[in-house]
């Protein structure tokens, strides 16, 4: 899977906003609600790195793979950095991604929740 394809992915989970910022910060956010789930550095030395929230025994796995560290200030919320999305299993990328999404979901309330999912006048 590559940047592209990985932003798609991102941006058509039901009620998913993509959202860049500028300098400082730099990166490509894909929030549902307030709650992030994925985001991409958009500025070199890290273009394109991926970053998204795991589960505590997945945030000890994954970061003991090449080319794979924890996000910067977000690690010690379980949020790991992927440096090349292109090297990483497509299936497994999408279920890692897929788990943030719901973790994101769970943790609104629920008239966010219905807030974030009602359809975009």
């Amino acid at each position: 899977m590559n940047t592209k394809q990985l932003k798609a992915y991102c941006a058509r989970f039901p009620g998913a906003v993509e959202t860049l910022h500028g300098a400082p910060s730099n990166i490509l956010v894909y929030k549902l609600g307030d709650k992030t789930f994925a985001y991409f550095k958009t500025s070199e030395p890290e273009q394109w790195r991926f970053s998204f929230r795991a589960s505590p025994d997945r945030f000890l796995e994954l970061t003991g793979m090449p080319g794979i560290k924890p996000a910067r200030y977000m690690g010690r919320f379980h949020w790991v950095t992927i440096v090349n999305v292109q090297q990483f299993p497509e299936d497994y990328l999408t279920e890692l991604v897929q788990w943030s999404y719901d973790k994101a979901m769970s943790s609104l309330s629920k008239s966010k929740r219905i807030a974030a999912l009602a359809p975009q006048a």
